[in-house]
């Protein structure tokens, strides 16, 4: 199945409440892609588009150039896992869980499941609405990288998850892009965490897409220039700052634009390392409310 993924003015309106406003955009599968947003930007919204779950109110939606909605052909290749993965409402044991996951699922590997239940301690005799609140993330999580279906969704599935947890989750993820490349897409808040998986970004903001973009690009323009805080402000002086940081005497600036030949070597000169935009710092800027409603691209 190809997962060549399309959106063409997507829209989503419950009663008088906009949640998706003419989103366009195509991703063009085998990738990790990062869906960034605050809170109510739509990012939920769109994913249960993706996967089907809802029909838009206007526009369109195609995977491998067929319709998502009501289409099961195509819904049977997508996997989209929402939070705890719905296990709290499924009445069934853990191994029933994934028994009925594989049933769903022709692309399913029991075996990799197994890996993963071990990896992440799941009692596959309990019954799954009792689990913890991170136990039940971590058996979404399994369901989704076991399912192996074509395009895989993750809607803040690490909520609930302690760090060496979510760290699990990020390493069986990197190595199943790998080993089994697939479309994923990942919906985070945790962006310093996992920004480095990211091939590719969408910034989501009040339901219009901002920006898309790769994300290699998207650290390219910019910088972080750290060293002597007295020396940072003078070099980013009449230069588009995103955001600082300080501790003490030191101090990192992240910056907007590219550095030519000659503001390197003054950084250099003043004693200033250069470092990647971090993609949280454009993430914020981007979503500020003075920048919402302008469409604003770096």
């Amino acid at each position: 199945m190809s997962t060549f993924i399309e959106a063409e003015r997507l829209s989503l309106r419950y009663d008088d409440v906009t949640a998706l406003d003419e989103v366009s955009f195509t991703l063009t599968g085998g990738k990790i892609y990062g869906l960034l947003g605050r809170n109510g930007s739509g990012k939920t919204s769109l994913l249960s588009l993706l996967a089907g779950y809802r029909k838009p109110s206007g526009g369109t939606v195609t995977v491998g150039g067929r319709p998502v909605f009501e289409n099961a052909e195509v819904t049977g290749q997508l996997c989209l896992v929402r939070g705890t993965g719905d296990a709290a409402v499924s009445g069934l044991k853990v191994k029933e869980l994934l028994e009925f996951a594989e049933h769903l699922r022709p692309s399913w590997d029991a075996g990799y499941a197994r890996e993963l239940v071990d990896l992440f301690e799941l009692p596959v005799d309990k019954n799954a609405g009792t689990l913890s609140h991170g136990k039940q993330s971590a058996l979404g999580i399994v369901v989704g990288l076991a399912s192996r279906t074509p395009v895989t969704m993750f809607d803040e599935s690490y909520l609930g998850l302690d760090a060496p947890s979510r760290y699990k989750f990020y390493d069986a993820l990197l190595a199943e892009a790998m080993a089994h490349p697939r479309t994923m897409i990942l919906s985070t808040h945790l962006i310093e965490e996992v920004s480095a998986l990211f091939e590719e970004v969408l910034i989501l903001d009040d339901g219009r897409l901002v920006l898309h973009d790769d994300a290699e690009a998207l650290r390219a323009s910019g910088s972080a220039v750290t060293g002597d805080a007295e020396q940072v402000d003078r070099f980013v002086d009449g230069m588009r700052v995103l955001g600082e940081k300080r501790l003490g005497r030191t101090k990192s600036a992240m910056v907007y634009g590219e550095l030519d030949a000659d503001r390197r070597a003054r950084a250099q000169a003043a004693g200033l390392d250069l470092g990647p935009l971090a993609l949280q710092d454009l993430f914020i800027h981007l979503t500020e409310p003075a920048n919402a409603h302008q469409g604003e691209t770096p």
